[in-house]
């Protein structure tokens, strides 16, 4: 049985994409307005007790509207307010989750909302498969990088110094709701951050997606609602298509980590919260589109047109200049790692992508020339 399906006949200018897990299916809800759409809110689980999760920059703006929103439902509802940034993204603050949980006494019914970015839907959603073993809980994504990739697909984590997302559990939302609306109050930089995870979908799934981002790119940095609309929900279908066949990243999954490979090596090499996330994917999907072209996957060209696409997006193509040898170290840690042998997603062909090794020696070439 889905815990959370939504009636579509009491939706109105709503979309709905489901993720088929069985028991375990949910929708994703894309619209403007969603925050104050009583409709969007129906048929959640059941309990006494919620817990929005939020952040210190977007709490201020939405957790006021969506706890009055939340209050027939729920009697007992608790603000929590985290501080804002990837560099917060580990146990002590996790640990803050935890405590308002205990101190307030709820139970295992109790209803998480994730109110936030990537950074708040990952630590929430690892604190709900945690918590007594296990509560539900609902992403309510605020940014455009949450919207199309983090808030979908149930992978819930905190970074460990040495790691990007190396303690966390497979563990599904209720129901994921994308407000447009919470993009107009986003940051440039963080607007752009989450393009490079709309780009990545092109390269690896659809090759009619890329040629549609090269011809509107200017109107999504314009922030032109059509397009943003149109971006997230075509996001969300193939990030939905891609966790229905692998939950768990047996095999088709890891495709959706193009570049992180490199980019995860950017961030945990700075310092996390020094480039944000898509930033460090931005510049590490033209190294992996370079290592597909000197292996001969793709033919010459790919590389240079994904370039001039991210750089079109306001993001970084070459990365910051920590040297092969920590590039590789990182990269060894990283989650597809097998025996020590790191594992590449790659480009086989635009659209479709592949996962496979190389030679450290390729790797630190590629890597050689694309860092500042």
């Amino acid at each position: 049985m889905n815990l959370a399906s939504i009636d579509p006949s009491v939706l109105r200018d709503v979309e709905r994409v489901p993720v088929a897990l069985g028991d375990r299916s949910y929708d994703i809800v894309i619209g403007s307005g969603l925050l104050a759409d009583d409709a969007c809110w129906h048929g959640l689980p059941a309990a006494r007790h919620a817990l929005i999760v939020t952040n210190d920059t977007v709490g201020p703006i939405y957790a006021g509207g969506l706890a009055q929103r939340l209050a027939g439902a729920y009697p007992e509802i608790e603000v929590i307010s985290l501080p804002d940034g990837e560099s917060f993204k580990d146990w002590s603050t996790l640990n803050q989750i935890f405590d308002a949980l205990l101190g307030s006494g709820c139970d295992r019914k109790t209803v998480l909302f994730a109110l936030g970015g990537g950074v708040i839907g990952d630590m929430t959603g690892f604190a709900a498969a945690c918590y007594m073993r296990g509560v539900p809980f609902v992403q309510v994504p605020t940014t455009l990088l949450a919207q199309v990739d983090s808030s979908v697909g149930g992978k819930t984590a905190i970074n460990h110094p040495l790691g990007k997302n190396m303690i966390g559990a497979f563990y599904q939302p209720a129901r994921v709701l994308c407000d447009l609306d919470t993009l107009a109050t986003l940051p440039d930089r963080e607007l752009s951050a989450g393009l490079a995870e709309v780009i990545k979908y092109g390269p690896i799934a659809d090759a009619e997606l890329m040629t549609w981002l090269e011809a509107n790119m200017a109107g999504l940095r314009r922030r032109e609602p059509a397009l943003l609309r149109h971006v997230v929900r075509r996001s969300c279908e193939i990030k939905a298509r891609v966790v229905g066949a692998d939950e768990r990243e047996g095999g088709l999954r890891a495709i959706l980590n193009f570049g992180h490979t490199f980019g995860h090596a950017i961030e945990a090499g700075l310092g996390f919260g020094v480039w944000l996330h898509g930033e460090a994917v931005a510049a590490g999907m033209v190294m992996a589109a370079e290592l597909s072209e000197r292996l001969g996957l793709t033919p010459p060209g790919l590389r240079q047109r994904l370039s001039s696409l991210i750089e079109s997006a306001g993001l970084p193509v070459c990365g910051p200049a920590l040297g092969a040898a920590e590039y590789l170290r990182h990269m060894r840690v990283d989650k597809k790692a097998e025996d020590g042998d790191i594992r590449f997603v790659l480009i086989e062909g635009l659209g479709q992508a592949v996962l496979r090794s190389a030679p450290d020696g390729l790797v630190a070439e590629c890597i050689d020339a694309h860092c500042a």
